[in-house]
């Protein structure tokens, strides 16, 4: 197996990983915590199940920052400007998810401390709590839809001029991404990212996310463009 071969199918593995764990900690994990009128006290009584969601987070992190190095020595011999820029913008991705998680571990505090006091101020501990919940919540939105839908633009652009894969993927990555920054942009407005507008603009990538991976695992990258462009 060559080198090529492997990157491809660690890389679609990766694409896979940050999937899942995304969807994990956005539809499964933090919701029913997080969404309940008494989400401080929740917060610690499900402890255990904030922290997995945390280090889901951090498997996200990594996983995203891994797949731009990877696919460099690739796709620096297409257009060596774009592939660091693709490095770059998933590792700003990666920070912003961080800071999301630090917020979330703040939260886990505050909730021990609202719970273990005998007489709490509400008004102080609500106030920390709303802040911190934006501030996972605007994380969310530039990190995991803006920065993500700009890394998309440029992973896709790659792939469409390279001719790695089949330009209909990269087509389509292209439009699911920009699908997703306009999603993006509407949530700085004022829309939800759980409404039925925000999730039909956002399945398009994730979608093509999973086929892009499928393909990468199953059948690589065309060998003659990567011949053509060592050339």
């Amino acid at each position: 197996m060559t080198s090529t071969r492997k990157t491809a199918i660690i890389v679609g593995a990766l694409f896979i990983t940050a999937t899942v764990v995304s969807m994990l900690e956005y539809i499964v994990i933090f919701p029913p915590i997080l969404n309940a009128p008494d989400y401080l006290v929740n917060v610690s009584e499900n402890e255990n199940q904030a922290i997995i969601g945390v280090l889901f987070y951090l498997t996200n992190c990594a996983a995203v920052v891994v797949i731009p190095i990877m696919l460099f020595p690739i796709f620096k011999k297409y257009n060596e400007a774009l592939a660091l820029g693709y490095i770059g913008s998933r590792i700003i991705e990666s920070v912003t998810l961080i800071v999301g998680s630090i917020s979330l571990l703040s939260l886990l505090t505050l909730s021990q401390e609202y719970t273990q006091a005998a007489a709490p101020d509400d008004t102080y501990f609500q106030t920390l709590g709303t802040l911190l919940l934006a501030v996972t919540d605007w994380t969310h939105l530039l990190g995991a839809m803006i920065v993500f839908s700009l890394s998309a633009v440029i992973l896709n652009y790659l792939l469409y001029q390279s001719k790695l894969i089949p330009r209909f993927i990269s087509v389509w990555g292209l439009i699911g991404a920009i699908s997703l920054l306009a999603a993006g942009l509407l949530g700085m407005f004022g829309l939800s990212p759980s409404s039925t507008i925000s999730i039909f603009l956002t399945i398009p990538i994730g979608l093509n996310e999973m086929v892009l991976a499928v393909w990468l695992i199953g059948k690589g990258f065309n060998l003659s463009a990567i011949v053509s462009g060592s050339a």
